[in-house]
């Protein structure tokens, strides 16, 4: 997956739980409908919170990379 080509980059590296998923619920409230956000975060509760927080938020993660830090996350708004 290409993380190159996106609408807005977020750069979360050294926060931890919750800070990161404050960060991108703000980030994404200003986003328009299906402008995607690069994430780059640090903290292995990311694996699990950006997930759960785009299923219950109704955005689609379009693609993540967690086998080497900093992990990637390629988040579509929806509606």
């Amino acid at each position: 997956m290409n993380f190159d080509n996106t609408d807005h980059t977020l750069d979360a590296i050294g926060l931890r739980c919750p800070e990161p998923v404050m960060m991108i619920r703000g980030k994404v409230r200003k986003m328009q409908e299906g402008e995607t956000l690069l994430i780059l975060a640090d903290d292995p509760s990311t694996t699990r919170d950006i997930p759960s927080f785009c299923e219950f938020m109704d955005h689609t993660l379009v693609a993540k990379k967690v086998d080497s830090v900093p992990y990637r996350y390629l988040v579509k708004k929806g509606k």
